[in-house]
């Protein structure tokens, strides 16, 4: 199922990619003004090289000094043209960040909205190979595939009303695969030595009918390196989302009784909560990023605040975002979340300094009664 770790993970790389949005962004709005006072090329006039220079090196002292405030006023140029291309830039440097916000925000939420659309996918995988499977004539010598054909697990699924009407609203579709299923299943399926001794079996009961759709999910689909680099191909995040859908169609198929039908399975036990802790993560951490960069600044004074590695600093971030925000979630708890995923995704050196760094902060939040606990099994120190 998709557990909030997940979520954590997939907010966290919204935001590693914002922090590089933003030094984008700051070069660019320094381009444009570093283009409004270079020489004009094509001007029948005098160009006065030495005064655009220094007009140039006075704009991008301005603007590096008021572009952290989106309503900076700049008056303070030595000339009219030098304050209103600066004031230009920093409205331009937001814009910017802006469209680039809002698309990362509904690039996030889609990824995770499409897991529903994998899902159901990779469900009906098993069903589209048995539809190959009945139209391929096996070589000479080898088991037909009618056992595969007539499974009663495959059955159950092309049944299921919810799963037709779930891959209908998916965007995601096998029909344009066709040829690589028929790859899959002759060179890949086929020569299982499993799955051929199933082929072989005399009316094959309903536990070896989903014994055998088990094997291909956990062994094949989700383990052959080829067709683990089709998926990945389709989906960049498939690293991430692959033990999450292995997961889920495994249960479902683990659930199945014959002559019974079944529901799918939900993305997590409470979809909404967790919906929005996700959206929550990300807008909060990006709402009070400047605030959070001065707490880390204090408390890393043997650190500069521009070499701390920038997935450390997105978890950093995160982290105090999480302990100010969700009262429910124990401190300790949040800051081992951060430490897992700083073990998989930041330097060998980050957890060690992402752990002191929290921990010192989570104390002085504690003491000064930002950070404010309550709920079953937590102090309450309101």
């Amino acid at each position: 199922m998709l557990n909030r770790r997940t979520l954590r993970i997939k907010a966290m790389q919204s935001l590693f990619a914002y922090k590089h949005c933003k030094t984008a962004n700051y070069n660019l709005a320094l381009s444009q003004l570093s283009k409004v006072f270079s020489p004009n090329l094509n001007s029948m006039e005098v160009q006065d090289k030495k005064l655009l220079k220094e007009q140039n090196k006075e704009a991008e002292k301005l603007f590096k000094a008021h572009y952290k405030s989106k309503a900076a006023n700049v008056f303070e140029g030595s000339a009219d043209v030098i304050n209103e291309q600066v004031m230009e830039a920093i409205s331009y440097y937001y814009d910017l960040l802006d469209k680039d916000t809002r698309a990362l925000r509904e690039e996030m939420l889609k990824g995770v909205n499409q897991l529903l659309g994998q899902y159901t996918w990779v469900l009906n995988l098993v069903v589209e190979l048995s539809h190959i499977a009945a139209t391929e004539k096996p070589k000479k010598g080898t088991p037909p595939y009618t056992n595969f054909v007539n499974n009663k697990v495959i059955a159950q699924l092309k049944s299921n009303k919810e799963l037709e009407n779930a891959a209908i609203k998916s965007s995601y579709d096998w029909q344009e695969f066709k040829e690589d299923l028929k790859s899959w299943l002759k060179n890949i399926i086929k020569p299982s030595e499993q799955f051929n001794e199933y082929l072989k079996k005399e009316a094959p009961s309903f536990e070896e009918d989903k014994d055998i759709i088990q094997y291909l999910i956990k062994s094949v689909l989700f383990k052959n390196e080829t067709i683990n680099d089709f998926f990945e191909l389709i989906d960049l995040r498939w690293s991430e989302n692959k033990p999450i859908l292995k997961s889920l169609v495994t249960k479902t198929v683990k659930i199945l009784e014959e002559n019974q039908t079944f529901s799918l399975l939900e993305m997590s036990y409470n979809w909404e909560d967790d919906l929005e802790f996700f959206k929550t993560i990300f807008n909060t951490t990006l709402a009070e990023e400047d605030t959070y960069e001065e707490l880390i600044a204090a408390k890393s004074k043997n650190w500069d605040i521009d070499r701390i590695a920038s997935t450390d600093m997105v978890l950093l971030e995160m982290g105090i975002q999480e302990m100010i925000h969700f009262p429910s979630i124990p401190v300790k708890v949040t800051i081992n979340e951060y430490l897992e995923i700083c073990k998989k995704y930041s330097t060998p050196k980050s957890k060690q300094f992402v752990n002191g760094v929290l921990d010192v902060i989570a104390v002085d939040l504690q003491k000064q009664g930002v950070i404010k606990k309550s709920g079953r099994g937590l102090i309450d120190n309101k």
